[in-house]
């Protein structure tokens, strides 16, 4: 069951973060919208609603998760250079994952999001200084200090974690 639900592991960020890092991190970031396109844009509506896993999210929700989360990860990387440390605000994914417009919603909406979010993200990524990707926001469960280059290995990951969801049932599916 761990498998299925951490196919390529759980996040690792390394303790000494090299800009080669953040360099192939954001690469990851900037190619997942097309690379999900292409997984997923050949799928039939009920291969769509199939979950990953048992107790396991549907590739709909999948899809729309990933865009409701990046789209708060870029958020949270403004407030952090416009605030003082700030505490960001949380979101109880699972209930945003139940809501009609991620269960029933045509996956284009968030592929299409996915793509101009990335594209402004990857481009403001580019542009963070080293004084800026020291910076850190506090998440509230726990209050943990993450910092921007942190985030952004967390995101690439994020990215690569739900696209093997999907990849993995295709190929167990056969699709």
């Amino acid at each position: 069951m761990e498998h299925l639900k951490y196919p390529i592991g759980k996040v690792v960020i390394p303790s000494e973060i090299k800009k080669e890092n953040i360099k192939s991190w954001i690469v990851t970031i900037e190619e997942f919208p097309t690379r999900l396109e292409k997984l997923v844009n050949n799928l039939t509506e009920q291969q769509l609603d199939t979950p990953y896993r048992d107790g396991g999210w549907t590739i709909r929700q999948v899809v729309h998760h990933c865009s409701d989360s990046h789209h708060n990860s870029y958020t949270r990387f403004k407030w952090t250079l416009t605030e003082d440390k700030p505490v960001i605000k949380a979101y109880y994914e699972d209930r945003w994952a139940e809501l009609s417009d991620t269960k029933e919603g045509p996956i284009y909406l968030s592929i299409n999001t996915l793509k101009a979010l990335h594209a402004k993200w990857v481009y403001f990524l580019r542009l963070l200084s080293n004084e800026d990707l020291e910076k850190y926001f506090i998440h509230p469960d726990g209050n943990e200090k993450v910092t921007l280059k942190e985030n952004i290995g967390i995101y690439a990951w994020h990215c690569n974690h739900h696209y093997a969801h999907i990849e993995n049932l295709i190929k167990k599916m056969g699709w």
